[in-house]
């Protein structure tokens, strides 16, 4: 059973009608839902539906007879025209090109990997498309948001939304998952994949040893490194970066792994039901956080960097945004200590201009005397969306 709840994505109409635009998003995030409601008379073409698959691979020229027919001049096209899972038949690009090209007709191309177009030299437009992307959902465009919900169901909407998402992650990550790695010919070791997934599931937030890795799902190391091109491929995972700008002490440069959503997570690393307090619930707290901050940066338009910050002594700061203007560090405490700021001092150490904020479950914000920022998560994720806490 799922909850009714009227979600309004950041992604709008004005926004993905402006101008052509890849649309990517791992499966279910909702980017077929989102197109529907926002373009409901738009021409649309599913290439998840097999005859719609045969009918364009067979001939792509058919795309431009059809657009002829709907009678729209040069300048004056009311909708774009929607192809759903286009990287499912990447030469169709090429007539999307010359429409792009000779007609000026605007499409929204949406997919769930575009790997297929990155590595196999497929027709990008030429840079006549911007790449937008759909995340899984974020708390501003829940109502009356619910953190613990959200930490243990995840933030895929079906997920999220239904009363008990269990049977539903078990499908995403058991079905989905192995369908998306075969149709994409990804690997032919299928249960080593699924072990891996597993596995990788305990680096999530982390930095990765690629040789522990290999270990534990008994294949070579270059494989795993392979397997983890594989999840950022088809969008599964991220990177961010170590800080690497000069420093007063020396900084560890690797990066950390994550995982898109959270739900995912859980069920690949078998947590139970997650309460407050838990190191699992603090583990999953930091990670919402960081997938927040990550879909404001893509939303807001503003693109800024995301990295980490970690000496060779310990000392570390969970998240830097931008150009260093503000740090970030994540406790999911309800009384933080001058112990969990021990980071962010360390930080301003070294960058004085710095906005230095910790993000907690306090019940009330506070400022310490060297002026470091103490917000509850509430408060902090109102900043956010409202655009107050971005770098300048």
């Amino acid at each position: 059973m799922l909850t009714i709840v009227m979600i309004i994505r950041k992604l709008n109409a004005e926004v993905l009608g402006r101008e052509s635009c890849f649309l990517w998003g791992p499966r279910q995030t909702g980017k077929s839902t989102l197109l529907r409601t926002l373009f409901p008379t738009a021409p649309a073409y599913d290439l998840l539906d097999s005859a719609e698959f045969r009918r364009l691979s067979a001939r792509p020229g058919i795309l431009a007879e059809e657009c002829a027919a709907l009678g729209w001049r040069h300048g004056h096209q009311p909708v774009p025209i929607v192809i759903d899972e286009v990287q499912k038949l990447p030469e169709l690009l090429d007539e999307v090109h010359r429409l792009m090209s000779h007609h000026g007709w605007r499409f929204v191309l949406s997919g769930s990997s575009p790997r297929k177009l990155q590595r196999g030299g497929g027709n990008l437009l030429g840079g006549r498309a911007v790449r937008l992307d759909l995340y899984p959902l974020v708390s501003a465009e829940v109502p009356n948001f619910d953190l613990v919900r959200a930490l243990n169901h995840g933030l895929l909407p079906d997920h999220y939304l239904a009363s008990e998402p269990s049977r539903r992650l078990a499908a995403y990550v058991g079905d989905y998952l192995a369908e998306e790695v075969l149709a994409e010919a990804l690997t032919r070791n299928l249960p080593a994949f699924q072990r891996f997934l597993e596995v990788a599931a305990f680096s999530n937030g982390s930095l990765v040893n690629y040789a522990s890795v290999a270990r534990e799902v008994g294949v070579a190391a270059n494989t795993v490194r392979g397997y983890f091109d594989v999840l950022s491929d088809t969008l599964l995972s991220t990177w961010i970066p170590a800080w690497r700008a000069r420093a007063k002490r020396r900084a560890i440069l690797s990066p950390r792994f994550w995982f898109f959503d959270i739900g995912i997570v859980n069920e690949l690393a078998h947590r139970g039901p997650m309460k407050p307090g838990s190191a699992e619930f603090g583990a999953a707290f930091e990670h919402f956080v960081f997938l927040e901050l990550r879909a404001h940066s893509s939303y807001s338009g503003a693109r800024y960097p995301i990295a980490w910050w970690r000496t060779a002594s310990g000392i570390e700061v969970d998240f830097i945004l931008g150009d260093g203007q503000v740090a970030i560090e994540v406790k999911s405490s309800e009384q933080p200590t001058s112990d969990h700021l021990r980071g962010l001092r360390a930080w301003r150490e070294e960058h004085p201009g710095s906005r230095a904020i910790l993000v907690c479950r306090a019940p009330r914000q506070r400022r310490t005397e060297d002026g470091l920022e103490i917000l509850p998560w509430q408060e902090f994720l109102s900043a956010l969306w409202d655009g107050a806490v971005q770098p300048r």
